[in-house]
């Protein structure tokens, strides 16, 4: 409580404003404050997204998983070529409070790995839904992506993990 009582004063010091989410373009979200969600995109339970096009699935974690990590220091990819199994880790990722494993949303084939986390791992603090992207699949099951959660659902689905903790 304190805490956001203290982010809420230095927000306002700083003029920055909490939106409701009836005020916001349709491009994104925000569940709370400085978490994004992005429309488009899907989500996992576990806080990764899917971005899919056409045969190409790219996999990262989530805004809200990067905010509860903090600042990320290393992070662990696979090699291209390999497979990912929904539900099973690809890799993981240490920030300076915990080492967190990285858990696929879809199975497919690894066909490409983000290089740029091996020397630059705050790409996904700083850019989680763009830099910060980790691994590019070819999906092997479509129908696992539709599978999951939608920008409103994850919203729901963090505020309510947020509010039991």
């Amino acid at each position: 409580m304190a805490l956001r009582m203290w982010a809420s004063s230095t927000a306002n010091a700083l003029g920055i404003s909490c939106v409701s989410k009836a005020h916001l373009s349709p491009a994104f979200s925000l569940p709370r404050c400085f978490s994004t969600v992005l429309d488009g995109l899907k989500y996992a339970s576990s806080h990764e997204w899917v971005k899919h096009e056409g045969s190409v699935a790219t996999i990262g974690i989530t805004d809200h998983a990067q905010d509860h990590l903090g600042e990320v220091v290393f992070v662990e990819l696979p090699e291209a070529g390999g497979s990912v199994s929904q539900g099973s880790s690809f890799g993981a990722v240490e920030s300076v409070k915990a080492t967190s494993d990285v858990n696929s949303p879809i199975s497919g084939e690894i066909i490409e790995v983000n290089s740029k986390l091996s020397e630059t791992p705050g790409l996904i603090n700083s850019s989680p839904y763009k830099e910060g992207w980790m691994i590019k699949v070819k999906p092997s099951s479509p129908s696992e992506v539709e599978s999951l959660m939608g920008s409103k659902e994850y919203t729901k689905f963090c505020e309510e993990e947020d509010a039991a903790h």
